[in-house]
């Protein structure tokens, strides 16, 4: 086939069809697009409490920083929990509100992918990588609520296949839920190349909020107030600059200095991550371990922390005798971009047996 027919073949795929890699994702959900649309939203959707809400905001629905904004006249709701949707065996009702929640959410970040109306959409989700067949199931029902083709693929997988890292590599995507941790050698990966834990974004804030309890005396501060925080000073190294932040103690904004709870909440994730590499690691063909501890490749929001990958190859040095972790360029949109490309790559045949 000549490369003019190969295009022509391209053109006749795409005609009428949108691709869409999302990364749905316990704190922010981004999509990349076909179309050339990229677009990124927080994970939170809510609904107006009463009239006089509805009255004041014009909206039946909000999402992302303008729900959390308005949170006090809000039914609010974050429906991810460690990157799926959340579900309690004794609480029908909250699994119902919270089903509609990401319905509403995957809806909105299609909509932000600017479909046009004669579209087909065809979606590649990425999904924590020991995500249980109820949490893939929930995902792609509140999926098919409005795309007409959907399939799931692992988070860290789809990071990798998006930078063609497909050989000999470690994936470390530290999201706000969960880290997955995937062993890429050249083939699909398997259940034993894959680990999943909760040392990710939101165990950062929850350390952050219990020690600044300890050391912020008579102040009043939310999570939200320390993700905040975290967002804006996270670092892990020694030689970090001071963080000053202003807390109110009985109604009065007071600094505090959070330097030494900041880089001590950070740092809590750099063991259990470096503990399940060498997991991955140990359980590997030994004549390629060396050349697998040296390509690990650091994504995810979390990714962001200053110094981690620093912070990794010293933790790395001292359990497993060496290792080299290079940073992901996009976090925000990694994930996304990994699934467009598996969604370009599959087969239109693939897709009409999902519909």
């Amino acid at each position: 086939m000549t490369q003019k027919d190969k295009a022509a073949e391209g053109l006749k795929k795409d005609k009428g069809v949108l691709y869409l890699g999302i990364d749905l994702g316990t704190s922010r959900t981004s999509v990349c697009a076909s179309n050339g649309v990229r677009e990124t939203v927080a994970s939170y959707v809510g609904y107006p409490k009463d009239m006089v809400a509805r009255k004041l905001l014009k909206k039946d629905v909000l999402f992302g920083s303008e729900a959390l904004e308005k949170r006090l006249s809000l039914e609010l709701y974050r429906p991810l929990g460690d990157g799926v949707i959340k579900h309690d065996e004794k609480d029908t009702k909250a699994n119902q509100a919270n089903m509609k929640a990401a319905q509403d959410l995957i809806r909105e970040i299609i909509a932000r992918a600017q479909p046009r109306k004669d579209e087909l959409i065809y979606a590649v989700i990425g999904a924590p990588a020991q995500a249980s067949i109820h949490n893939k199931k929930a995902i792609i029902d509140a999926a098919r609520e409005t795309v007409d083709s959907v399939m799931l693929c692992s988070e860290p997988f789809s990071v990798a296949y998006g930078l063609d890292w497909l050989e000999d590599v470690l994936v470390i995507d530290i999201g706000a839920g969960t880290t997955d941790l995937c062993r890429m050698h050249g083939t699909m990966p398997d259940e034993a190349d894959q680990l999943t834990n909760t040392f990710a974004g939101d165990h950062v804030d929850r350390v952050l909020f219990e020690r600044m309890q300890k050391s912020c005396p008579g102040a009043s501060f939310t999570v939200e107030m320390v993700k905040a925080f975290k967002e804006k000073y996270a670092d892990v190294s020694e030689a970090m600059g001071k963080v000053i932040v202003q807390l109110p103690v009985n109604g009065k904004p007071t600094p505090f200095d959070i330097t030494d709870d900041m880089r001590a909440a950070c740092r809590s994730i750099v063991p259990p991550l470096v503990e399940g590499l060498g997991q991955l690691v140990a359980s590997f063909h030994p004549e390629f371990q060396d050349k697998l501890k040296n390509r690990v490749l650091l994504a995810g929001g979390g990714s962001m922390i200053k110094n981690l990958d620093r912070a990794l190859e010293e933790e790395m040095n001292k359990r497993l005798g060496g290792g080299r972790v290079v940073k992901i360029e996009e976090p925000i949109y990694g994930g996304a971009n990994g699934a467009l490309k598996i969604a370009h790559d599959m087969p239109e045949e693939f897709w009409e047996k999902l519909k």
